[in-house]
């Protein structure tokens, strides 16, 4: 049974980097939260393995959870892989949800669905705000462009709110991801690093940040838009790099690795945060070197003390 005033999520992609965090984040703070994933996991809650394009067990899971807010994460997130895959799962399977969340009679406050700020590509503005022309450059970002134009023709009979998140990273994002990959050989103490191309630029944000931007839109009066998640200043790859040398008195050597290269790299991505803090008020932004400082320091007693980098 609901009962009035209970705040109920139901997380897509429930135990993916970001799920994880936002589960936690939203239970701290009185939510109860439920999962819908493609992987069965052992757990209190026995989250069952969905399939997102299954509309029916989608549907199904819908109605016996009875959400009041939808976040909708599930996706094939990393640039690189299967272009089926990438449709299959970013586009159809948003397609799937939608179709699931009619067809369930629940009456959701509130659907927030990320999609991802590579769908600007090489942009001729920054920071780049939302009226930035889409160039998408991979796959990923193609599904991405798609399933936001996709959503046009359920805005107006669901309250959906779309996130395009750029670079953000924290405790137990997988080491695929250039961020933690770096952190983690630091902390090994790898003598050699290969990286890809290492003249870019990121707009970093720690996940803490993300999830209590998703918290304020989920309870935010806005529908039908989309926002920029993001903190407003990017840090090059380089300066990663000394940050850690800094922090561990570690340096090792750097190379650069042609297969880790892409084509189509997108050289920097810079957002603006002002639609976002113009909806829901202005979020602490989490400085560089506090965000690479607490990844380090959460992978254990290994890790050397850094009274600079708080948590």
């Amino acid at each position: 049974m609901v009962f009035p005033g209970n705040q109920r999520a139901l997380i897509t992609g429930r135990f993916g980097f970001t799920g994880k965090h936002l589960a936690q984040f939203l239970e701290l703070r009185g939510w109860e939260v439920f999962g819908l994933d493609r992987g069965e996991r052992s757990n209190a809650e026995a989250v069952p393995a969905i399939d997102i394009n299954d509309t029916g067990a989608v549907t199904q899971r819908l109605a016996e959870v009875q959400p009041t807010h939808i976040i909708h994460l599930a996706a094939h997130s990393h640039v690189v892989g299967d272009p089926l895959a990438f449709f299959r799962v970013n586009l159809l399977g948003t397609e799937s949800l939608m179709e699931a969340i009619i067809s369930s009679g629940i009456k959701p406050t509130k659907i927030l669905i990320a999609s991802s700020a590579n769908v600007y590509g090489n942009a001729n503005n920054s920071p780049i705000t939302e009226e930035e022309p889409l160039r998408p450059m991979n796959h990923y970002a193609l599904s991405k462009v798609s399933m936001e134009q996709m959503l046009f023709k359920w805005h107006a009979r669901l309250p959906i709110v779309v996130t395009r998140p750029f670079n953000y990273t924290g405790p137990g994002q997988s080491e695929a991801f250039v961020m933690p990959k770096i952190v983690h050989a630091f902390h090994r103490r790898d003598p050699v690093i290969r990286l890809g191309n290492l003249d870019v630029a990121r707009d970093l944000s720690d996940v803490r940040f993300v999830c209590e931007a998703y918290l304020r839109l989920l309870h935010a009066d806005v529908t039908g838009q989309t926002f920029n998640i993001c903190s407003g200043s990017s840090i090059h790859l380089l300066h990663v790099l000394n940050l850690l040398r800094e922090i561990t008195s570690h340096d090792p050597r750097i190379e650069v690795d042609s297969a880790f290269v892409r084509k189509d790299e997108i050289k920097e991505l810079c957002g603006s945060p002002r639609r976002l803090f113009e909806a829901v008020g202005e979020i602490p932004v989490i400085s560089h070197s506090d965000i690479i400082g607490h990844m380090y320091r959460s992978l254990g007693n290994n890790a050397a003390p850094d009274s600079r980098a708080g948590s």
